[in-house]
């Protein structure tokens, strides 16, 4: 997923948190209008910058606020001597409030104005201002035609606040959505602009806060934060005469027949994430290839739970479920993990089991699923997890009492009070085996350095997702041992080993 700009603000609002904050600026002081006056300028200097030589534009405006910015960015193109056409859809007449006033300043301008229709050829940059923030449910005619007509035109577009059909909570289309080249948001950034499938929709995204009092932002309720460098965690640096034994042992419980690498995967990356000891605990007959791969990994074949049990007893850390599968033997590792209350991160056939109610997860467990284990855990379809991934991530969190990282694009980390940060790093070469169990033992090896549960997730996907966009250079691909030492120098540049 394209990351956006480190200048952004890092707070993430609902549709209705964004429109409680609009009603506040007006309540102290601010028209409406000078706000819709504010966002026009904006978004034609954005326009003016971006397509600097193109000299003609279309506003497929609707019958919102949204709307209201359209027509007064005409009036701003038309003044500037462009060549400028409004199509409304619907009926421009029932435009209301600051938005009736906007049509109106674009009439009084000369602002040609013609209702859409079928047909109508679209010219120049083209302006989404046809539908807002508010949308509820899947778009209707005729403006699913009129997204369709726009995206099959092959113009440039810039989307008003949001493209028209994504919803500003989840992300999703709602049916059908706008293919931006640009957005530009404003007042404050929506949370669906950074997850879902937001990345196919939104192009550039830009940000203008209208000039918004300060006070007033900082004040308002916000759904989501992003992580950014500025505000990950930060592993202390090591003393000069720190030993391993003080930097954790992790324990990966990993590998039936036939996945053997799994658990070599997380094992690898608890090494180069900087773990002290690990053990993996695995398949007798996986021990060869586990010496031969891992030899600093103290590798161990385990048969029964009373095995598991004697072997991790030392361990600060438990990973466990990659690879595990969900037979007699997983289940019984599984089983035993969960009498142990040390730190543990559970993931793959650990949460499936888990969704089975053969299992109960031990107190402050990190859960790390992706949308087929979300859906899983909660008893509803992949379908209906990706459709509002920060209702489910928040759900997961607190039905399993645990910190959740929910994986995929603008993957989401939630504590158990509700509270959600997102990570909108990544790259979609980072979609192939084994890049799960990398991660799972990335926080495996912050928690074993002493980070909680909480920052240690953060800090380890975001280091996970930068390391695929590093390596997404080369192209194609890319291996899921790969991210291992790539996470290892993103980790010495965010928390060196030395002060």
């Amino acid at each position: 997923m394209p990351h956006s700009p480190d200048n952004l603000p890092l707070a993430l609002y609902s549709a209705a948190q964004v429109r409680e904050l609009d009603a506040r600026l007006i309540a102290a002081g601010t028209p409406g209008f000078e706000l819709m006056s504010r966002a026009a300028h904006a978004i034609w200097r954005t326009l003016r910058r971006r397509w600097p030589d193109v000299g003609v534009l279309t506003v497929l405006a609707g019958r919102g606020n949204n709307a209201g910015d359209g027509y007064l960015v005409a009036a701003l193109a038309l003044r500037a001597g462009w060549r400028v056409q409004v199509l409304a859809v619907g009926d421009a007449a029932q435009l209301q409030g600051d938005a009736a006033l906007a049509r109106d300043q674009a009439l009084a301008a000369s602002v040609p104005v013609q209702p859409w229709r079928e047909g109508v050829e679209l010219q120049g940059v083209v302006l989404d201002a046809l539908l807002g923030t508010g949308l509820q449910g899947a778009v209707r005619e005729p403006y699913a035609l009129v997204i369709g007509v726009l995206n099959a035109s092959g113009l440039p577009v810039l989307a008003v606040d949001i493209p028209s059909g994504l919803c500003a909570d989840t992300g999703q289309a709602l049916g059908v959505a706008v293919r931006a080249e640009l957005t530009v948001s404003l007042i404050g950034l929506k949370l669906g602009l950074f997850t879902g499938q937001a990345a196919e929709y939104l192009g550039e995204l830009q940000f203008d806060d209208l000039q918004a009092d300060a006070a007033l932002v900082a004040a308002q309720t916000f759904t989501v934060q992003r992580l950014a460098p500025a505000s990950l965690p930060q592993l202390p640096a090591r003393s000069r005469n720190v030993h391993k034994g003080q930097l954790g042992h992790v324990l990966v419980v990993a590998g039936d027949r036939g996945y053997a690498g799994a658990g070599l995967l997380a094992a690898q990356s608890a090494l180069r994430t900087g773990a002290g000891l690990v053990s993996l605990a695995t398949r007798s007959e996986h021990l060869p290839a586990a010496q031969a791969r891992l030899p600093e990994v103290m590798a161990a074949g385990v048969a029964s739970a009373n095995q598991l049990l004697a072997l991790g007893v030392n361990a600060s850390v438990w990973v466990v479920g990659p690879g595990l599968g969900q037979a007699a033997w997983g289940r019984s590792l599984v089983s035993a993990a969960a009498t142990c209350h040390v730190a543990q991160v559970w993931d793959a056939d650990a949460l499936n089991l888990l969704a089975q109610g053969l299992v109960e997860l031990p107190p402050g467990a990190v859960l790390t699923p992706h949308p087929g284990e979300a859906a899983r855990l909660l008893g509803i379809s992949s379908a209906a997890v990706q459709a509002d991934r920060p209702g489910a991530a928040r759900a997961l969190a607190q039905r399993y009492r645990a910190v959740c990282v929910l994986k995929g694009a603008g993957s989401l980390i939630a504590d158990c009070d509700g509270a959600l940060w997102l990570c909108e790093r990544g790259h979609p070469a980072m979609a192939g085996a084994g890049l799960g169990d990398v991660l799972a033992g990335v926080i495996g090896a912050l928690l074993a350095q002493g980070l909680a549960a909480l920052p240690a997730a953060q800090l380890a996907v975001y280091l996970h997702a930068c390391a695929g966009e590093r390596l997404a250079l080369q192209g194609r691909g890319l291996a899921a041992s790969d991210l291992c030492e790539v996470i290892r120098e993103l980790l010495q540049e965010q928390s060196a080993c030395l002060s």
